[in-house]
């Protein structure tokens, strides 16, 4: 069952409501996005690309959302790029969009977190999806893989450069150079999955996670986020991460938000932040 949305991001034709390929629902400052093809287990073609692409710079552009958490409708998370579409000509990068990249997310700027609460196969794109965001948390039976080889391609949406961060070299290798997938907790035992829960409480758990999240500072959330990506990418602490360590610092440590947290804890209560 679709995860209610108030918000739908779809095209119209011939004034009827066609389904929705991308739901997503405000819950406070969290924001749920739900990949909704299960006929094609949420595979990615040009309009769920274009959908996505839409929905993060949502969550990036609205200073109310402060935790993104992606999953799939149906029995999986997302199969990868749409073989069909991509046969039919459907462009995988959005219309206007390139700094977006495949599926609207390969390369999209999001500073705010992103959680992946993948509750069934993730494969080809569908796992660069969840190597894009921050956390993952999966169902017992998720699978994680990238069969691209196997179809003479390869995982070209940032699956071979984010599974090398995540995850050991030569983990890394056999996803990529056998194409044979992972369990989810082969997948945690490497470190690229955070949890494995049961089937029916994936979503509750990721939104427990995103609410421990969304109420911290968001200014601290971001500043972390972005130091420990650069620190991941550099390979290094020299010179780069230092020099954004000191950036971010002069703008947090100045930062209402920095006040408000100290007086809370002075007058005992919950800190009010205002991410300025």
């Amino acid at each position: 069952m679709p995860h209610p949305a108030t918000s739908r991001l779809q095209n119209f034709e011939n004034n009827e409501e066609p389904t929705a390929v991308l739901l997503t629902e405000r819950r406070g400052h969290v924001f749920l996005i739900t990949l909704n093809r299960p006929q094609a287990r949420n595979a990615i073609n040009g309009e769920l690309g274009a959908a996505m692409g839409r929905a993060l710079d949502e969550l990036t552009g609205d200073p109310e959302l402060r935790v993104g958490v992606i999953t799939g409708n149906g029995k999986a998370f997302c199969a990868g790029q749409d073989l069909r579409a991509l046969a039919a000509g459907e462009p995988m990068i959005p219309t206007g969009h390139p700094e977006w990249g495949f599926g609207g997310f390969a390369q999209h700027q999001v500073d705010k977190p992103l959680i992946a609460a993948v509750n069934g196969p993730a494969v080809g794109g569908g796992l660069e999806l969840a190597l894009f965001c921050d956390l993952i948390l999966a169902t017992e039976d998720a699978i994680f893989g990238l069969p691209e080889v196997t179809r003479g391609l390869f995982a070209a949406a940032g699956g071979l450069q984010r599974s090398a961060q995540q995850l050991p070299e030569k983990i890394a290798k056999r996803l990529a150079l056998t194409g044979q997938p992972m369990t989810a907790g082969e997948a945690a035992r490497f470190g690229l999955v955070n949890d494995v829960v049961p089937c029916g409480q994936l979503l509750d758990a990721a939104l427990e996670l995103a609410g421990v999240i969304a109420a911290n500072a968001p200014l601290s959330v971001t500043a972390s986020k972005r130091l420990i990506q650069l620190t991941v990418q550099q390979g290094s602490l020299e010179p780069a991460p230092w020099e954004l360590n000191e950036k971010e610092m002069r703008i947090i440590f100045s930062s209402e938000d920095a006040r408000e947290g100290a007086l809370a804890f002075a007058e005992k209560r919950e800190p009010v932040w205002k991410g300025r």
